[in-house]
């Protein structure tokens, strides 16, 4: 009976064009659990920020009522970037292919400034995760895009201002991308983890070349399939896979 419902449910991904198995689960790494969710360059996968009326839409129900006009949904979402007190993000977004906010060297104080920082692009055939000097050299064509900072994993190397066993531990949410562009990683420790252990869950567990911190204390998650719908005050930019209702 169980290889036949199996076998009915893989059926029905074929004829529906839509995968049957889970994108979000609980994954552990040295005593530490995460919430990692997976997308492919093929997906839906988009960036959101402000609505059709030109508002900025802060949490994950107003970006499923903004989808509800084209019957899609989401299928998880998580904040993705560092933002003003007015939302807006710190260095560049870019959504459905227009600039909205220019790259940000940093140079200032807190995650940002903490350089090297990336970007986080997402073009028609690819995802990529890519430190922001050398994405301002290659210039690639971003459907979305949204700079945070600082970079977890650059080329298979920990950010060099990581510190081992350092005091400073929050909730904290970032994506990796694999080396062939096909799939981006994201992920949310369940547990509040400093820098470097974030960083070598990405790097050691994962294993992606290179990895983008989005924030930590806000860090926020939408994955009802695994119980998911964290609440709290109005965010800025936000990552999300889409799919038809």
């Amino acid at each position: 009976m169980i290889r036949s419902l199996s076998f009915l449910l893989g059926f029905f991904a074929v004829i529906t064009g839509h995968s049957a198995a889970a994108q979000c689960a609980v994954e552990e790494f040295e005593s530490n659990a995460y919430t990692v969710c997976r997308a492919d360059a093929e997906d839906d996968l988009r960036l959101f920020l402000r609505n059709d009326e030109n508002r900025i839409l802060g949490g994950f129900s107003a970006v499923n009522a903004a989808l509800k006009a084209e019957g899609k949904a989401l299928v998880f979402a998580m904040n993705a970037g560092m933002y003003h007190s007015n939302r807006m993000p710190v260095g560049l977004f870019v959504e459905n292919g227009k600039e909205l906010t220019p790259v940000s060297h940093g140079g200032g104080v807190g995650n940002f400034g903490l350089t090297p920082n990336g970007v986080f692009c997402i073009s028609d055939r690819r995802v990529d995760v890519i430190e922001t000097t050398v994405f301002e050299a290659a210039k690639p064509d971003c459907r979305f895009a949204s700079q945070s900072g600082p970079m977890l994993v650059i080329d298979g190397e920990l950010h060099p201002r990581f510190i081992p066993n350092g005091d400073s531990r929050y909730y904290r949410n970032g994506v990796g991308t694999t080396a062939d562009g096909k799939t981006a990683i994201f992920a949310i420790s369940n547990q509040q983890v400093n820098f470097h252990d974030f960083g070598r869950f990405f790097r050691d567990h994962i294993k992606v070349p290179n990895a983008l911190f989005f924030d930590g204390k806000v860090s926020r998650l939408y994955a009802p399939e695994v119980g998911r719908r964290d609440i709290g005050l109005p965010i800025g930019p936000i990552v999300g896979l889409v799919t038809d209702r």
